[in-house]
């Protein structure tokens, strides 16, 4: 077992005098310690991160929508309403009160009465092409976000 090292018991010891803390400063000093934060008064570098990923900061009042396609909904039956419980139901989105937005990739064969929270042109385009009905759900800013 390596013995410890006896600092401050003089010039023999190789550790004399300042005991390997150096010179002066806080650092030298009994009880003399910083936090791991604190970096001289320069901004710390936890406080530079979120500019450093590029990232910026996140938006609090961005309404995010689920957004689902068309090719998702083949697999229900022809005449079906098809709502956010549905879609919970058939496993395609999470939540039933999370925010849906339709958008138009795939293809409609059947009419379908779509509910939901906002649609692309696309969609209410293919959606009224097979028939079906796009029907736009109310929605409030503050409710449920998703993610």
């Amino acid at each position: 077992m390596k013995k410890r090292k006896r600092v401050g018991r003089g010039i023999a010891a190789g550790q004399g005098k300042t005991a390997g803390r150096g010179t002066k400063g806080q650092k030298a000093r009994s009880g003399g310690s910083l936090s791991p934060y604190f970096e001289g008064g320069q901004l710390p570098l936890v406080r530079k991160l979120p500019f450093a990923r590029g990232v910026g900061f996140r938006d609090p009042w961005r309404v995010r929508f689920t957004p689902v396609n068309l090719e998702r909904l083949t697999g229900f039956r022809k005449g079906t309403e098809v709502t956010p419980e549905k879609l919970v139901k058939a496993g395609i989105i999470k939540r039933a009160d999370e925010l849906v937005a339709i958008l138009g990739r795939g293809e409609l064969k059947k009419p379908l009465t779509v509910k939901a929270h906002r649609f692309s042109a696309s969609a209410r385009a293919k959606i009224e092409e097979a028939g079906g009905v796009a029907e736009e759900l109310p929605w409030q800013r503050g409710g449920r976000r998703t993610r």
